[in-house]
């Protein structure tokens, strides 16, 4: 009997700004990253910002400069605001971690300086060179590009794409449990998996890649890309 295709496994998440190490696992236990850019922009969300450490030692926002848009605007559409080079430039000044880089972690940190194309890009290749640092496999797809209707909201719209995608499972983060039905999965051929809990640190993995090993990190961050149903 000829063996059985590998499941497709997917994972769908906003394009986050420099996430902490957990969001990474993602990337480590699926075959396929879907961008999902093709929902509202969450304002308290964090596509835009993120926690570093500020010259005080208290944590603080670095905020990534966006320009005004709609309440409703899809996170596809964002725009950065004029001279934002030089504003996250400025920002990044007052949080010391970030100021004096060594080499080769200085590479990365010119990499969160270089603010070109729309937010989607920026994020889409920030996100490209934190996961080539890590070693880890680059392979994904923004969920704009699919054209999926309006019509399909929350967990359908999951469930959609990852159908047009050809997915047989769907991988999300523990904090997921409580907004996906197995059921409503399983009735469309995909099987709905969890990452558990990251024990790991929450604070951005800029923290630790520029005060860990590199190698040491992104086993961490495999080894902790297990999944549960």
């Amino acid at each position: 009997m000829p063996s059985r295709a590998k499941p497709l496994t997917v994972a769908i998440m906003q394009p986050y700004f420099i996430p902490y190490a957990g969001y990474f696992r993602l990337f480590a236990a699926s075959d396929l990253f879907v961008i999902y850019d093709c929902v509202q922009f969450p304002r308290r969300g964090w596509v835009h910002r993120n926690k570093m450490f500020g010259a005080d030692g208290r944590e603080c926002w670095l905020t990534l400069p966006l320009a005004k848009m709609p309440r409703d605007v899809r996170i596809r559409d964002l725009a950065f605001s004029a001279d934002a080079a030089a504003i996250l430039q400025e920002r990044m000044r007052c949080i010391p971690l970030l100021a004096t880089p060594k080499e080769p972690e200085r590479e990365i940190i010119e990499s969160v300086k270089r603010v070109l194309g729309t937010p989607v890009d920026y994020l889409e290749r920030l996100l490209h060179d934190i996961v080539s640092r890590l070693g880890l496999r680059w392979h994904t797809i923004r969920s704009s590009s699919l054209d999926v209707p309006d019509s399909f909201h929350g967990q359908d719209r999951i469930i959609e794409i990852a159908s047009r995608l050809g997915a047989t499972r769907y991988i999300n983060a523990s904090g997921g449990r409580a907004l996906y039905d197995p059921q409503r999965f399983a009735s469309a051929g995909i099987e709905l998996c969890f990452l558990d809990d990251y024990r790991g640190p929450s604070s951005s993995i800029l923290h630790r890649i520029l005060e860990e090993d590199p190698q040491s990190l992104s086993d961490d961050i495999v080894a902790a890309s297990k999944t549960s149903h």
